[in-house]
């Protein structure tokens, strides 16, 4: 049985809570948050859990095998640092940390220590995205040629970041899973509307090798929520719609270039299927996996490594947001 403690109890941290809470192979037994509205709020999901208002509190228990930190962005590294100084293996969800350097000393801190770091990028644990990564490994697509996604809402901002710091790590690390690849440049425009120093509409371009090209829009002020993720292959398409209450995966049969259009004729119909996926939890795919890498001494799904990655592209975007719109080079390893 794996022993975890839970730092943060906000709003993702309590789905943690709620999850671990009766994750087979696991036991959550304490959960750390300042806040006693949110203590009180993840004692009443995980009754067995110890409360504590300090993470040093649970991380003094040398029963304890792993933490999750869901505590705000920016005290990360702080947290997953600590957490690894007292030998606890450590899944922090995304961002890693607010900069890739930071987030590079993370992964040499856990490699030190001889612990496991693992990131949350939640969606490479979807059913919709395993299922799009078996079909591009098969090239079921043929040759991917571009790719582009939408995270957009008219919702909840945050006062810490912007819409690019929030939103952009987890279609980035779901383009990067699919093709196997990492972008070679970045570029990115955004707008300030509604907080002045935080960009709230940001679009984010990425070129990676094989003239592949990628487009990220993300807002907080569209009039309606997208999550949306469009795959287009030589010979076939697909769009994962997290938003479609059914049928979230559709694969559309249409080569690449399209027929072309003959007057007085009309063109070839596309064919659509839906493929049937079954339902599992994203986050508790997450935790499941997590527990069998400590288990089992295998590296994490969604390593370290990886989420550092995601913050050297996130630099180098919020580079560019700097520039206005430059081309940024990166070169990833």
């Amino acid at each position: 049985m794996i022993r975890i403690a839970v730092a943060g109890a906000g709003q993702w941290g309590r789905n943690h809570v709620r999850v671990l809470a009766s994750l087979p192979g696991a036991r959550l037994t304490w959960v750390a948050d300042p806040d006693p509205v949110r203590r009180d709020a993840a004692a009443a999901l995980a009754p067995r859990a110890r409360v504590t208002d300090d993470i040093v509190e649970a991380l003094a228990d040398p029963t304890l095998d792993a933490v999750v930190v869901a505590s705000p962005g920016p005290t990360h590294h702080a947290v997953a640092s600590a957490a690894i100084a007292a030998g606890k293996h450590v899944l922090v969800e995304k961002p890693l940390t607010t900069r890739s350097e930071t987030s590079w000393d993370l992964v040499r801190r856990a490699r030190k220590r001889g612990v496991l770091l693992a990131v949350g990028h939640l969606l490479l644990y979807h059913p919709v995205v395993r299922a799009m990564k078996r079909a591009v490994s098969a090239r079921s697509f043929g040759a991917i040629r571009y790719m582009h996604a939408q995270r957009t809402n008219l919702g909840r901002m945050r006062p810490h970041e912007s819409a690019l710091e929030s939103l952009a790590p987890h279609d980035v690390s779901v383009m990067v899973h699919l093709l196997g690849r990492w972008p070679t440049a970045v570029t990115a425009t955004g707008a300030r509307h509604v907080q002045p120093t935080y960009d709230d509409v940001v679009f984010l371009g990425l070129r990676f090798p094989g003239n592949v090209v990628a487009q990220i829009s993300l807002s907080w002020l569209e009039p309606q929520k997208a999550r949306r993720v469009s795959v287009v292959g030589e010979h076939a398409m697909a769009v994962f719609d997290d938003m479609a209450p059914e049928h979230k995966l559709q694969v559309l049969h249409a080569k690449i270039p399209p027929e072309p259009i003959v007057p007085g004729r009309p063109p070839a119909p596309v064919r659509s299927t839906y493929p049937r996926i079954a339902a599992r939890e994203p986050l508790r795919e997450e935790l499941l996996a997590f527990v069998k890498a400590i288990r089992t001494g295998t590296p994490a799904e969604t390593p370290g490594e990886d989420g550092a990655r995601v913050m050297r592209v996130m630099d180098a975007a919020q580079a560019s947001l700097d520039s206005g719109g430059h081309e940024i080079a990166l070169r990833i390893r």
